[in-house]
């Protein structure tokens, strides 16, 4: 589908992190993607991606290339954005543990604890019920991810582990998960992000 002018356009935040592994996703989805580092390349795309990485480092590099205040008015015009791990946390409106001075986007109203499970030797894979997203269950990968401590009214819990720690949260059309789907190729979220992008164009 590539040069489908159908196809919704939308960016993957390319400051630091597994970019790559979101931008082959989307196109194998049959979306055009451009890779965002820059105010004028936020706006030339319909919807974004926050991959994972490092949080502190994405929130430092996105002030050093203005793009802060960019993606919090993308997200306050009901721009869709997923952000995964460290997208989750750059998302959240509150942050637990955070390194000082580190800031967010926001827009989730959720508390969001960094690296909630431990080094990344301690990463794992696991098996979710997300109703939202179909009855099978989705393999995704869990490495040094955050866990959401607590949902405000605004935001609505899509998955938790058995333990009850809440791993993935959605709101209007913002879409925060704790773990990496790119990497066990799980596309339903993807997917329902390029939905939400569509609904808008």
């Amino acid at each position: 589908m590539a040069g489908n002018p159908k196809a919704p356009l939308v960016g993957v935040l390319a400051l630091q992190g597994d970019v790559r592994e979101h931008a082959a996703l989307l196109t194998g989805l049959g979306a055009e993607v451009r890779l965002v580092r820059r105010p004028e390349e936020l706006a030339a795309v319909d919807g974004l991606v926050i991959p994972g990485g490092e949080s502190s480092v994405i929130d430092k590099l996105s002030r050093m290339f203005g793009m802060q205040e960019p993606i919090r008015a993308a997200i306050a015009a009901g721009m869709p954005m997923l952000g995964t791990c460290a997208g989750l946390i750059m998302l959240a409106d509150r942050l637990v543990d955070a390194i000082d001075g580190q800031e967010s986007f926001g827009g989730l109203d959720v508390t969001v604890r960094r690296n909630a499970f431990g080094r990344q030797v301690e990463s794992f894979e696991a098996d979710l019920d997300v109703p939202a997203i179909g009855a099978a269950p989705v393999k995704v990968a869990f490495i040094r991810g955050p866990v959401v401590e607590a949902v405000g009214p605004g935001a609505e819990v899509l998955a938790a582990l058995p333990d009850g720690r809440v791993v993935a949260v959605e709101q209007g059309n913002l879409l925060g998960l704790s773990f990496h789907p790119e990497i066990t190729g799980e596309s339903r979220f993807h997917e329902r992000f390029l939905d939400r992008v569509a609904s808008r164009s």
